[in-house]
């Protein structure tokens, strides 16, 4: 069945329903970023293949609304397929509820699915369409009887971390989670998100790709702790160990009929991290309290044993981009390489690697014009074969049992313009003048942002994603709730917590720059005017000096610079051949 056959079916269900507009939003019943085989709707319905963005169906029009991260590939996967792209003004926004708002007439119904929407974006739908005496039905399923050989749910058994590894057990993590409760004075709680159940039962999972989740949900009170799952996911002994910290096993399809009777006076559930049909679910008499989840917040904090963990991690991961790099640079010229290719490559470097699970996300290999879109990723029609000319841009990460990494590189691979190197080295400069920010305890990522863009801001340059997010520890990648971006918030960057730092520079159609490393959140000094803080440096690469025109660069940025390569040719060279330490001591010469 082609995606025009799709439309026209679904076309055809909303006509005998009496639907006017259909949403099929980007998600599954957890609100994950990354999704099982069997909720890739959008991709089923539109061939469109990233990872945000609506779909919005009427009887005339069938949209898709995405950010710039996707207008590229949008355009491309769209074609033929009975969908247009609608460009987003703001990231993440539900801008197709006020297309509608314009579109619909008084009395007309708009529907989608309970399980794919968060209560965050079925607020902002509801609120806009009600008030035009729009109906809008969040209980509507317009895929499953059309899509005949839907995935089934992963099967693969999930295990527990042990404390040696996660530095708490869950017995204290429930025990934090339920203080926060108490002094709230909610009585329950209910977490639907994957890597919050993660991190609180220090189970990991491999049901979403490039994410070490299982597909679960978690009931919390004082009193009691169960885990929705499915049968068959855990052995007798952790079932047995979970058991015995206090947590409860049910089948994980129970977890709707139970919230329908669930026996509380008061429930927290987080509206940017829980599913429509599970709000909707919860009994009248029971008091909702919309905040997001504590254990979002507790994990964003790592602990000793963790960042003694990653600091391990960065240096096996940074072998593996050496070991990367060294072979990227004499094959290239003298084999085929192309984008996807070296990815693959680059894959392969890392399970060589101690407690390699698998990437953290799909490599970005992004050469000449292609590294000019931030979220780029090579396909079959779209694949570049690389030449000794030119920039490259990768952006990876690996998931390992002892942290998780993402890093951005960027590398010349001959005959560079001096516009290329003068982009390179501002960049640099953000990446290096966030890096080295001192700033007071109680400092916020959109500060950071400021910092961190000043320098290239200073030459009327910019980039339109953030500057950084959160990161877990063996699980997402993207982890809130702190983010270096220019909105302001109340999160406050607190003591444990490892963002990414990650300016870029983009010219479409022709290069494109980003330069990133993992950061630590750490205490520095203090003085009369207060506690101050600073970041470590986690992430162990080189940083190419090749590019860089040193003229751009204070003495400051020069000599972190120096340092900086000295560090990683200290860290990693005991762990490489002979020839790779050589080759990585002429990376890291001091410019």
């Amino acid at each position: 069945m082609s995606h025009l056959e799709r439309l026209a079916q679904i076309r055809a269900a909303m006509k005998s329903q009496g639907i006017d507009a259909y949403i099929i939003p980007s998600s599954d019943p957890h609100i994950s970023e990354y999704l099982p085989e069997r909720y890739k709707c959008i991709a089923w319905v539109s061939g469109f293949t990233g990872s945000a963005g609506t779909l919005v169906i009427t009887q005339d029009f069938a949209g898709l609304w995405t950010d710039a991260r996707y207008f590229v590939q949008a355009n491309e996967q769209l074609a033929g397929t009975g969908f247009e792209l609608v460009k987003l003004k703001t990231q993440g926004a539900a801008e197709y509820a006020d297309w509608l708002s314009e579109q619909l007439e008084e009395g007309a119904q708009v529907a989608f699915d309970g399980n794919l929407a968060s209560l965050l974006v079925a607020h902002t739908v509801k609120s806009i369409l009600e008030p035009l005496q729009i109906k809008v039905n969040g209980h509507v399923d317009l895929l499953s009887a059309i899509w005949n050989d839907r995935p089934e749910l992963p099967q693969v058994k999930a295990f527990l971390l042990d404390e040696s590894t996660t530095g708490q057990s869950t017995t204290s993590k429930l025990a934090a989670v339920r203080q926060i409760l108490a002094k709230a004075r909610v009585e329950s709680h209910f977490i639907s998100s994957l890597d919050d159940v993660a991190w609180l039962l220090n189970i990991r999972g491999q049901d979403v790709p490039c994410n070490p989740v299982v597909l679960s949900f978690v009931y919390l009170s004082q009193d009691k702790a169960i885990l929705f799952i499915a049968d068959g996911k855990l052995s007798p002994e952790d079932i047995a160990i979970l058991n015995s910290q206090g947590v409860e096993i049910a089948d994980y399809e129970a977890a709707l009929e139970f919230v329908k009777n669930i026996d509380t006076a008061s429930i927290v559930i987080d509206p940017k991290r829980t599913c429509f049909a599970i709000y909707d679910s919860i009994p009248s008499s029971v008091k909702i309290v919309e905040k997001i989840n504590p254990s979002t917040s507790l994990k964003a904090i790592k602990n000793e044993v963790e960042i003694n963990h990653i600091r391990q991690t960065m240096i096996n991961d940074g072998v593996a981009m050496t070991k990367f790099f060294k072979w990227l640079e004499e094959a290239i010229g003298q084999e085929e390489l192309s984008e996807i290719s070296i990815a693959e490559k680059l894959q392969g470097f890392r399970a060589e690697q101690d407690g390699f699970v698998d990437v953290s996300f799909s490599t970005i290999a992004g050469y000449l014009d292609h590294g000019a879109l931030p979220h780029y990723h090579a396909t079959e029609q779209s694949n570049y074969t690389l030449k000794p000319e030119g920039l490259l841009l990768v952006d990876s990460g690996g998931q390992y049992k002892t942290g998780t990494t993402d890093i951005t590189r960027v590398i010349s691979l001959g005959n560079i313009t001096q516009e290329e190197k003068d982009d390179y080295t501002i960049v640099l400069k953000g990446t290096i003048e966030g890096s080295q920010a001192i700033f007071p305890v109680g400092s916020k990522g959109y500060q950071i942002d400021a910092i961190t863009r000043r320098p290239i801001w200073a030459t009327l340059r910019n980039y339109g994603h953030g500057t950084g997010h959160g990161i877990g520890f063996f699980l997402n990648v993207h982890e809130g709730p702190h983010v270096f971006n220019p909105t302001p918030t109340d999160i406050a960057i607190e003591e444990g917590m490892i963002t990414s730092i990650e300016p870029g520079l983009y010219r479409e159609g022709k290069h494109g720059i980003r330069i990133e490393n993992l950061v630590l959140a750490k205490k520095h000094d203090n003085s009369i005017f207060g506690d101050f803080m600073n970041f470590e440096t986690l992430t162990i690469c080189y940083i190419d000096t090749d590019l860089v025109n040193k003229d751009l660069l204070g003495q400051e940025h020069i000599d972190w610079l120096n340092d900086y390569n000295q560090f990683v040719f200290d860290k990693l060279s005991p762990h490489l051949t002979t020839a790779e330490a050589s080759w990585l001591a002429n990376k890291t010469k001091a410019i």
